[in-house]
This record gives C-alpha cells, sequence and structure tokens, in this order.
C-alpha cells in the first residue's frame, strides 16, 4: 500500500514546479525579444563577393558622382550666360560635332536658322519646341546680330559665316535663293556628324513634338514634307506616295545620316551651286523623282527614289502642314 502524504508536506514541491515552469517562460520571452531586436538593428552581413545593387552603395564604389560641368553648348535653353560674362571668341560658335553631341537626344537634333530679320519667327520656333519638352536644338545664325542675341537670350546658336545683310530677304530675290543653298550647305555639313536631321524652316510652329512619330519609320532614309492638297490615308500614316501629286516641300523635312542621304545631299549640293536661280526645292524635287515608283519590300510606306537606293516617305499634310497649303491652297475651297 503506497504511502499517504498530508497536503502541507506536498505544497513546497508544487510551488517549485510552478517557479521552474514560470522562469522557462521568463527565459524563452527574453530570448525571444533581444533576438528581435537584433535582427531589427543590425542588417544581416552581405555575402563574400555578392554585387551591391543600392545607389548609395554603388557611390560607396565609385566615389561621389558629379553631373557634366554646364558649358554654352549644354546649358539649359533660355538660361542666359553669367552676368557681367564677356561674349565668347567667334570660333566658340563654329558648328562642330562636339556642339551637335552636347545638344542632340537619342541620336536626333532639330535645326534652323535664318539672319535677324526672322528673330521673332526663331524665337516663337525655339519657344514651341520647349514647351513640348524638346530641347535637342540648334539655331544657325546667317549674320552676328542675330548670333549674339540669341546668345544673350539662353538659345543654342551657332555661326553659319553667311554674313548675311539682317534685313528682310524677300521671296524670289537672289538673296532669298542664297539663303536657299545655305540649307543645302548646312545638310551636308551637318549628316557627316552622323546624328538625324529634322531640318526645318523658320517660319512654321510646333504643335505637338514630331520626334516619336518620325521614329515610327526608321528604316527611311529621309521622310519628307509634301504641299499635298488631297489626303492620300485616313490616319496618321504616312501619305500613299502613289497618289502624291504635289511637290515635296523642303520647309520640314527629316534625314538620317546613311549614304544614300549623303549622296542626295552632295548632288543637291552641287546641283544648286551650278546655276544661282535654280530654286532649291525644284532642285530637290528633281533629283528625288530621277528614279521613283518602287515600293521597298515589307515597307509599304516608303518607295526608292533618286538613285534607286534611297528609301523616301511623304510625311502626312493632314499633321505635317505647310503654311501655303493652309492658308492659301485649302482657303481657296472656303472663298
Amino acid at each position: 500500500m503506497a504511502a499517504w502524504c498530508p497536503a502541507e508536506s506536498t505544497k513546497p514541491v508544487f510551488v517549485g514546479i510552478y517557479g521552474a515552469v514560470l522562469g522557462g517562460f521568463a527565459v524563452s520571452a527574453l530570448f525571444f525579444l533581444m533576438s528581435s531586436f537584433s535582427s531589427l538593428s543590425v542588417p544581416p552581413l552581405p555575402l563574400r563577393g555578392a554585387a551591391m545593387t543600392t545607389p548609395a552603395a554603388a557611390a560607396n564604389l565609385t566615389g561621389t558622382i558629379t553631373s557634366q560641368p554646364e558649358t554654352m553648348y549644354n546649358r539649359p535653353i533660355w538660361k542666359p550666360p553669367p552676368g557681367g560674362a564677356r561674349m565668347p571668341p567667334p570660333r566658340a560658335f563654329r558648328l562642330t560635332r562636339e556642339m551637335v553631341r552636347a545638344r542632340a537626344r537619342d541620336g536626333v537634333i532639330v535645326v534652323t536658322f535664318g539672319n535677324y530679320a526672322f528673330m521673332d519667327f526663331i524665337l516663337t520656333w525655339v519657344r514651341h519646341l520647349t514647351d513640348l519638352g524638346v530641347d535637342n536644338l540648334l539655331v544657325g545664325a546667317m549674320d552676328t546680330k542675330l548670333l549674339r542675341e540669341l546668345y544673350l537670350r539662353g538659345v543654342p546658336v551657332f555661326d553659319m559665316g553667311s554674313k548675311m545683310a539682317t534685313e528682310d530677304a524677300g521671296w524670289g530675290s537672289p538673296t532669298f535663293h542664297k539663303m536657299g543653298r545655305e540649307k543645302v550647305l548646312l545638310i551636308n555639313e551637318l549628316l557627316p556628324f552622323g546624328y538625324e536631321l529634322l531640318m526645318c524652316d523658320t517660319d512654321m510652329v510646333w504643335l505637338k513634338n514630331p520626334l516619336p512619330y518620325l521614329a515610327r519609320y526608321p528604316d527611311a532614309d529621309l521622310l519628307t514634307s509634301s504641299d499635298q492638297v488631297i489626303p492620300t490615308v485616313t490616319d496618321d500614316s504616312l501619305e500613299n506616295w502613289r497618289e502624291v501629286t504635289g511637290a515635296f516641300n523642303i520647309g520640314i523635312f527629316h534625314w538620317r545620316p546613311t549614304e544614300p542621304s549623303k549622296r542626295l545631299a552632295a548632288d543637291w549640293k552641287d546641283l544648286v551651286l551650278s546655276d544661282d536661280k535654280l530654286w532649291d526645292q525644284n532642285a530637290f524635287n528633281d533629283l528625288v523623282r530621277k528614279v521613283f515608283g518602287q515600293s521597298v519590300e515589307r515597307e509599304d510606306d516608303l518607295v526608292y527614289s533618286f538613285d534607286g537606293k534611297l528609301k523616301l516617305g511623304v510625311l502626312p499634310a493632314s499633321i505635317f502642314c505647310n503654311g501655303h497649303t493652309y492658308f492659301v491652297q485649302v482657303g481657296l475651297y472656303f472663298i
């Protein structure tokens, strides 16, 4: 028969057991809290050889990241030169590959040119583009007065070396034709730099950024506007070149620095320099249509032209509309 113990004699035993259990809970809780605090306050060490991908870590490896020094070539548009600064020497305004590289974006440069008589047009042209977020532009100055004014206003400008008068040339005048030849020479100077060139006349404005549209046709050597009045398409695609009857208009055209486009530019230069009275746009149309009529494989919007190798596209007049088409030709229908 088992021995019987009174309750008073077993009470110390139960108290000891309860104390041990409670003590175990306390120790476990303390260990858990210490582990949690340690994991929050001290991050784990990175594995040996593991790459550090955060910007801060990259900065620690490479040192302080500094931005490109500001120069007259890459200065934000509309930011004037520092107060009291002297006018840079003439050689600083020469058109160079470095100047174009500083302003180009995604391999594209947008260019216009003119003399002092067209300054209001030029400022409007620049303002519309910058309002659209386009700052990869340059302006060619045909006289030193315009050069100085644009520089002081914070417009990226280069000297074309034209030594032209500051007055309005007048449409059709000998000086007007000289301006046309200067455009051809400028295109020949820019294309060897290796950048896509959107060349524009100053008497136009951009209401929408044109660069995304032009990028839709990467296989085109040349995209040109036209004097087409009757639309040949009902959407925003290129004009149907088979139905375009209007002249190709050189007020807006986009050149890629390909060998066919360089050959066209060179032949165009030779042609306009051979005859002072030859209109640059007529010469351009004559050259482009020397060979014309075979569509480009898998690019039905483009046509082989000029030497049979240049791939040409005609920009839709509904989007790239020149003033003559909008105000004169179309306007005749409402008289």
